[in-house]
């Protein structure tokens, strides 16, 4: 074959690829359920559920549908606690600010337990201000650099890295007796937590969006390549990175599906 063809060949394949994993694997929302053994969990919490949501990226359409879906799994397991792990949005738009009220308002069910932070995108085109308004009105409690106390667990909301506004030192210095876990949406900045918490929540990977056979991955988000799925009960905190439930850069995955998640927190 010619180099022409095979260029012809390759081209054709990828964007075969990317259609598949747009239509199919980006749509293919999947339920993890883990129970983490943590060190510094007390006993009186031991089966505490939270259901973690992360990266919804909410713009389009099917951004829209995914979200949607993504809330309703994570409220049939009635978990304790609902943590968003930011980037709510791609971007702001005119019509965001609704379709985070379409998207979210199935959370009221929940009571007031659910605890979230901003991602980096929720800084494109806008400011988390207004998100905030908007989580106030939903009933979800937004942390930036701060530290609510609810539940009998210190939840420490750490602001984005990425947009330079993440303050933990002075997020931690209100955390007290309670057991802490903190939300942080970039994961690669786990070893700048002050000691203190049982356990870090973070999304912003992707898991990386794309994998190969071997577990090649050619695709990383910057603050988000150290850590960019799973749990990691060895780092300077103990970690836990979602894939997400939306995609950025490209609408499409490989091998590496959206996620809900349901965690159990036991002691270890």
């Amino acid at each position: 074959m010619r180099l022409r063809d095979w260029a012809l060949l390759l081209g054709t394949a990828g964007v075969a690829t990317m259609a598949y994993g747009a239509l199919v694997e980006a749509q293919n929302l999947t339920l993890e359920r883990l129970t983490l053994p943590l060190p510094d969990w007390p006993e009186r919490l031991s089966g505490f559920r939270i259901a973690f949501l992360t990266d919804f990226h909410i713009g389009s359409k099917v951004s829209v549908k995914l979200t949607r879906r993504a809330v309703a799994m994570a409220l049939d397991e009635s978990p304790d606690m609902v943590v968003i792990g930011g980037d709510f949005v791609e971007g702001w738009r005119t019509s965001t600010p609704w379709l985070l009220g379409d998207c979210l308002e199935a959370l009221l069910l929940m009571e007031g337990n659910v605890v979230a932070v901003p991602g980096n995108h929720d800084y494109y085109g806008g400011t988390p201000d207004v998100l905030t308004v908007i989580c106030d009105e939903l009933n979800i409690k937004m942390l930036r650099n701060e530290v609510w106390k609810h539940n009998g667990i210190a939840w420490v909301g750490i602001d984005s890295a990425y947009e330079a506004k993440a303050d933990p030192v002075e997020a931690m210095s209100h955390v007290g007796s309670e057991p802490a876990v903190a939300i942080w949406h970039e994961p690669d900045l786990v070893n700048l937590l002050p000691r203190g918490c049982a356990l870090q929540l973070s999304g912003h990977s992707h898991g990386g969006q794309f994998r190969f056979p071997g577990g090649y991955t050619p695709m990383h988000t910057n603050l988000g390549k150290r850590y960019p799925r799973g749990f990691y009960p060895d780092a300077p905190t103990p970690l836990y990175v979602s894939r997400g439930v939306g995609t950025t850069l490209f609408p499409s995955r490989l091998f590496c599906p959206p996620e809900v998640t349901i965690l159990t927190l036991v002691p270890l």
